[in-house]
């Protein structure tokens, strides 16, 4: 990504002086902040960055920002932020969206800016339940859940946002907890880095209507051994005393433990985010004791912009017009008296 050098700059050059209007509480609070002390470190110009989102308590954020941003409409950001992106290329443009605003009225959208691989970064707040609206279910919401919309449990099947994001061909796929500001601060790092779409889906905790839905992930107690953070080209270790790890079994991950039964730390997965064959990546995403954090998939691919450029180039080439008066002038033409 081309980007303007620029001095350092602090977490004060990103903070406005907006009120915050989030639920005391809410890991939206969390995300802002981690988001406003990794901007610094991705050596961008302030007036690069521009933020996008749609409707939701996470469409907020641009007001929370010191960049650029639009409030656009429900579900249409991500059509929005590519308009941005195509228009003027060396801008960092970024999504913030809720996993009702992307998946549901947004969902047309959400699968084609992955599948065409612009070169913007998306972040998905996911806390399972409609919360600016009053705790209706959502695309995420379990079965069995009963929400204001679903007194007696929803019976909609939810979407994994990883497995939807990679049967749309995402290059970049990360997902990690909203308490985890550090992890998620190197993420937004990677993703800016990255070059095509990336989508970083957070585990956000609503506490007014869904509380709780990830502590059996996120509670710090229990976090080391539900979940496994990936780093590429690392051993797939977690546990409290880093000692369980994943094989493949069959055509299955199993999760074992180094020291026992034989198994040592050469024979535990090396976790490789860049290959382009999507399969273990989509195991990784499927995974449900340990949940995978942290980058999954992080393949790099053409660009629509690429793409776009190279063909402007080929028929421009090939064009025998070289302004719009040869076009007009061509062929058979007739005149008006």
């Amino acid at each position: 990504m081309e980007t303007t050098p620029i001095n350092k700059y602090t977490l004060k050059d990103f903070t406005t002086d907006q009120e915050v209007r989030w639920c005391p509480g809410c890991d939206d609070y969390v995300i802002l902040r981690t988001m406003q002390k990794a901007l610094p470190e991705m050596n961008v110009a302030k007036e690069d960055v521009v933020f996008v989102s749609g409707i939701g308590c996470s469409s907020r954020f641009p007001y929370y920002m010191e960049t650029y941003g639009i409030h656009s409409i429900h579900g249409r950001a991500p059509g929005i932020a590519s308009g941005i992106k195509l228009a003027n290329p060396k801008l960092s443009v970024w999504i913030a969206t809720g996993d009702g605003d992307s998946m549901a009225i947004g969902g047309n959208h959400f699968i084609h800016v992955l599948r065409r691989n612009i070169d913007l970064n998306i972040i998905m707040f996911n806390n399972e339940i409609y919360g600016l609206t009053k705790g209706q279910f959502s695309p995420t919401s379990l079965i069995g859940q009963k929400t204001k919309s679903s007194p007696y449990g929803n019976t909609q099947p939810p979407f994994s946002p990883g497995e939807l994001a990679l049967g749309a061909q995402a290059r970049f796929f990360a997902r990690i907890g909203g308490n985890s500001p550090k992890e998620m601060g190197q993420i937004f790092i990677e993703a800016h880095q990255f070059k095509g779409t990336s989508l970083i889906e957070i585990l956000q905790n609503c506490v007014i209507f869904n509380d709780g839905c990830f502590n059996h992930i996120t509670d710090k107690e229990i976090k080391d051994d539900k979940q496994i953070f990936l780093e590429h080209g690392k051993p797939m270790i977690f546990g409290k005393n880093r000692d369980k790890g994943l094989v493949l079994n069959g055509l299955k991950l199993e999760v074992v433990t180094i020291g026992e039964n034989g198994i040592t730390q050469e024979d535990i997965l090396v976790h490789n985010a860049k290959e382009q064959d999507p399969t273990m990546h989509q195991m990784l995403v499927r995974l449900q004791n340990p949940i995978a954090m942290g980058v999954i998939r992080s393949f790099s691919d053409v660009t629509l912009e690429e793409r776009e450029k190279e063909l402007t180039a080929q028929v421009k080439a090939n064009s025998n017009f070289s302004k719009t008066d040869d076009l007009f002038f061509s062929g058979e033409t007739y005149e008006v008296k």
